[in-house]
């Protein structure tokens, strides 16, 4: 039997007091809604039916940016909001009787894909939901059991007793059916209730009623279930997961000095004995291998560090693929497109954009290395810039094994600094210097020329 599941993902989120969609506010870097649909397929959904309403356009252009074409999602309006059964009917009719329905929600980010494949499991031959206890269960649907201990329906608090009210066992909102069953139920709802809605938890009353057995699927887990409403619940949810994902992290050895302080907005792969210390945020792909340090607050999107390099306090390193034993920072950026051999330094106000640093290349201090192929064992002293950009286009600068940039130098690219060479401080350097020599090239005046034209782009 095929599995379909309706996300519903059409609430307006007032709550959040933003113009972003709810379902499109981040949990570790990736919108809620991203989270659930990987949960989705991840429990083996053969389709996916998106309900959507406020901000529809938004979710919509996420999603066909966020998914591949063999994961392409079905949708469905909900141009009003009367209520999660009225959400989950305009959805119903794109499945097939055939199907099972699973039914999550956008705005529930933690929830595993092995949860809703239990779920999906237990709803096959009739409904199954999944339910919860909490301690203060306030503004939940609550569970009723009969005296046998059978879920006999769900009371929305609105309409709940004094006594129903103090239940703790609470309705999740997730539920697996036949749609063959579903179907019916849906179009059976009505919304004579406190709230004027149709509630999808009114179809535990129908199951009941044709002697269908409900079970429920408790989740043992709270935070796993919870939805966001506010900001808070938003901040709270991603504190949980950011613990999760450190959990997950030392279990395969890697140290942290406080997994409180830590974020990861992507993926990390670590060797062993990696340490990452307070305030690190990881972003993109990461790959760490055996011995990588990290020091406190530095950011790393898209990075691969070779065994045993170092990264130093408040660097913010993007696209970097680097050797074994380097050394990065303090206070250094590099950017993308950038790749380091072994044994790279750059310190402190080092920044680096689409640069090749040969092994043993030092950069200390307060340099700019830019569209440029450096060799072996080159020394960038401290000021140092590649003038890369002319205004219109960007130039390289070739600097060749074993070369001395003095300090206060400027590269005019493009340019090359043949092997060996060395510059002398404070030179502008616009033509070729030869190997093996010292250039020294320092204005002795200053002139202007007159009718000088501004750089064009290439082709025009």
């Amino acid at each position: 039997m095929p599995l379909h599941c309706i996300v519903l993902a059409a609430g307006q989120g007032t709550r959040m007091k933003s113009a972003l969609p709810k379902v499109l506010h981040p949990v570790g870097g990736r919108p809620m809604l991203g989270h659930v649909l990987d949960a989705v397929h991840g429990a083996g959904a053969a389709a996916c039916h998106v309900v959507y309403g406020h901000g529809g356009e938004q979710v919509q252009a996420w999603c066909a940016d966020a998914y591949p074409q063999e994961r392409q999602l079905r949708w469905a309006l909900q141009a009003e909001q009367l209520g999660t059964g009225h959400a989950v009917a305009q959805a119903i009719p794109q499945v097939p009787d055939a199907a099972t329905v699973l039914i999550a929600y956008g705005d529930v980010p933690l929830i595993r894909s092995e949860t809703l494949a239990t779920l999906a499991a237990a709803g096959v031959e009739g409904l199954a939901i999944a339910t919860v206890e909490l301690a203060q269960p306030k503004g939940y649907g609550r569970i009723l059991r009969d005296s046998q201990g059978q879920v006999s329906g769900i009371v929305e608090e609105n309409d709940a007793s004094e006594a129903q009210r103090a239940i703790r066992e609470v309705n999740t909102g997730l539920m697996a059916a036949p749609a063959r069953l579903l179907k019916p139920w849906l179009a059976a709802l009505r919304n004579d209730n406190a709230k004027g809605e149709y509630y999808l938890t009114d179809v535990v009353g129908f199951a009941v009623a044709a002697g269908l057995p409900v079970r429920a699927v408790r989740v043992t887990d709270a935070e796993e279930v919870e939805g966001v409403n506010d900001r808070l619940q938003l901040a709270r949810q991603e504190r949980v997961y950011q613990r999760r994902q450190a959990e997950a992290l030392m279990r395969e050895g890697v140290a942290f000095a406080d997994p409180a302080r830590f974020d990861l907005r992507g993926s990390l792969r670590a060797g062993r004995d990696v340490s990452i210390d307070v305030g690190v945020v990881i972003e993109g792909a990461c790959e760490f291998a055996d011995g990588v340090r990290i020091g406190p607050y530095c950011v790393l999107k898209n990075v691969r560090l070779g065994a045993g390099t170092q990264v130093l306090a408040h660097s913010v390193l993007e696209g970097l693929d680097a050797g074994q034993h380097c050394r990065i920072g303090p206070f250094s950026r590099v950017r993308p497109e950038t790749r380091f051999a072994d044994e790279v330094h750059i310190g402190n106000f080092v920044e680096v954009k689409k640069g090749e640093l040969g092994s043993g290349t030092k950069a200390g201090h307060l340099a700019y290395i830019g569209d440029a192929m450096v060799g072996a064992r080159v020394n960038i002293s401290a000021g140092v810039i590649t003038c890369n950009y002319d205004g219109a286009n960007k130039h390289t600068t070739v600097i060749g094994a074993d070369a001395f940039i003095g300090t206060d130098s400027q590269l005019v690219a493009p340019v090359t600094i043949e092997r060996g060479a060395y510059v002398a401080a404070g030179s502008t350097i616009t033509r070729t210097v030869p190997a093996d020599s010292l250039t020294i090239c320092r204005a002795r005046e200053q002139k202007s020329i007159a009718g000088w034209k501004k750089p064009v782009k290439s082709g025009k």
